[in-house]
């Protein structure tokens, strides 16, 4: 686990995000984690200090394909800093529930950077972390518009494949609230530069962005940055950050 006790956000007021990833094996578990994208709704209100929060299923593969994955599920919540949500996501039952239904877990911990769009018509990530250099996540959140879905499930395998590709990327996952219409991609680099050049290179990610401004796909759309501060356990056996912990 990475130690945040050095970090500035631990005592300060830095928003600090929890991307919480669980992954469960037995059929038994995985049917508990599908109730529980319905029943875990009871109990993440009441987590002392939490904020905004949202319960996320998968796609087949690395998740970027519209059949759900029913041994993938994830808990993004948002806390005034990173000493809260270290010490929630470790000790509050809700999390430790997934956990021991789980056969590995893994949690990020990060500080938004930007942010713009919405999520639920509302605004979740406050810019209280300057831009820096070091390992970077970037979030895309969208809810497509029905009639436009075969058009931009159409896009994702190649999108997939060349950010598979990329020697740069750390970790990636497609996660969604409902399966086809409401998609979030998630990605770690590290740093600004090798992003950036991916987003900008002439291929099929920089072509679909076009098409969804040309043709009009998302109801609702927010896109946003983040510093990597830490994580705790692993995920394929090991941390996906272990090659850039240096940098954190």
């Amino acid at each position: 686990m990475s130690d945040l006790s050095d970090s500035p956000e631990r005592s300060g007021a830095i928003q600090t995000v929890s991307l919480s990833f669980f992954r469960f094996s037995r059929g038994i578990d995985r049917l508990w984690a599908l109730t529980m994208m319905g029943a875990a709704r009871l109990a993440l209100p009441k987590v002392p200090d939490i904020g905004f929060w949202k319960l996320l299923g998968s796609g087949t593969g690395e998740g970027f394909t519209p059949i759900p994955n029913t041994g993938v599920y994830a808990i993004l919540a948002v806390w005034p800093d990173a000493a809260t949500a270290r010490k929630q996501t470790e000790t509050a039952p809700i999390f430790g529930r997934y956990r021991t239904r789980a056969t590995e877990s893994w949690t990020l911990f990060l500080s938004p950077t930007s942010a713009r769009g919405h999520w639920s018509g509302e605004a979740p990530f406050q810019i209280t972390s300057p831009a820096s250099t070091g390992p970077l996540a970037a979030l895309t959140r969208a809810t497509v518009r029905p009639r436009k879905a075969l058009q931009f499930w159409r896009r994702v395998p190649d999108i997939s494949a060349v950010i598979g590709a990329d020697p740069n990327v750390a970790f990636k996952i497609g996660v969604g609230e409902v399966p086809f219409l409401h998609q979030v991609t998630f990605s770690i680099w590290p740093d600004a530069q090798s992003m950036t050049a991916f987003a900008r290179h002439d291929g099929p990610h920089a072509r679909a962005i076009a098409a969804v401004r040309d043709g009009d796909w998302f109801r609702e759309e927010l896109y946003a940055r983040f510093r990597v501060i830490g994580d705790h356990g692993t995920w394929g056996g090991t941390s996906p950050l272990t090659h850039i912990k240096g940098q954190i």
